[in-house]
């Protein structure tokens, strides 16, 4: 069974996911992919705000948002997909906050880790724009080789909103 509930937050309501002990998704209002296939599994009788599991991500997510730097390994995730999307998913998970990477980046990190000589970058794209669970997975510290802020699932402004939280200067980006 899956189970449900909302956080309202300063880049707009999220919606959260739970297996009952670990989280599944997180999702923005109006996002890209919202919820995928996790949440046709839901039913409205689903939501339970009372779960361990809400709580310490709504604890998380409160220190989040007042400029603190939670990990994500503070918290259960599970994240759905294949092997590939939980390998990159892995690698976002090592970008500090307050800090960037690329999908250029991310490709050689994951053709390393998978004994290959080469990845491409728009494979890399394709399993950070599909993140279940966004912001604590922070697939927003990701940019393109040449400095823009390209593509994200919740879109530019929550990614820039983010970014300027975690204390980047914006100006560097296109």
């Amino acid at each position: 069974m899956l189970y449900t509930a909302t956080y309202p937050s300063p880049v707009g309501l999220l919606t959260l996911a739970s297996d009952g002990m670990n989280l599944c998704g997180l999702w923005l209002e109006g996002q890209k992919y919202f919820g995928g296939s996790i949440l046709k599994s839901a039913s409205s009788e689903t939501l339970r705000k009372e779960l361990p599991v809400f709580s310490r991500t709504s604890d998380w997510l409160d220190r989040y948002f007042s400029g603190k730097k939670p990990l994500p390994s503070e918290l259960p995730l599970a994240p759905s997909g294949g092997e590939f999307r939980k390998l990159v998913w892995e690698l976002l998970c090592e970008i500090p906050y307050g800090e960037v990477t690329t999908y250029g980046a991310l490709a050689k990190k994951a053709a390393a880790k998978l004994g290959r000589s080469s990845m491409s970058s728009q494979a890399i794209g394709g399993a950070v724009g599909h993140n279940p669970i966004s912001i604590i997975i922070p697939c927003h510290r990701v940019v393109g080789s040449n400095g823009s802020l390209t593509g994200y699932a919740g879109g530019l402004d929550v990614k820039r909103a983010l970014l300027k939280l975690e204390g980047l200067d914006l100006s560097q980006f296109k």
